[in-house]
């Protein structure tokens, strides 16, 4: 059983990273060429700004989360106590 849950952990773990990455590079795609638009048509008023700070937001709260330690669902920890009591 642990062995079990040790690999389930460990490929959510990596599943999450993964997303990170995408999500990561998606930000920097479309940021960068928000950017380009803002400064090439309207140099006058940065307004990429504030999509890349919004999307900022979005990037850090989602970083945190997979640093988190993974929650445990109520029937895991049961399942642990009663196999703990054999």
């Amino acid at each position: 059983m642990k062995n079990h849950k040790t690999e389930r952990t460990a490929r959510q773990k990596a599943k999450q990273k993964v997303e990170f990455k995408i999500h990561m590079i998606a930000y920097i795609v479309v940021n960068s060429l928000l950017a380009i638009i803002n400064l090439t048509f309207t140099p006058g008023y940065l307004w990429f700004i504030w999509p890349l700070l919004g999307w900022g937001v979005g990037i850090v709260l989602h970083r945190r989360e997979f640093k988190l330690p993974p929650k445990q669902s109520w029937m895991d920890r049961l399942i642990e106590k009663e196999m703990e009591k054999h």
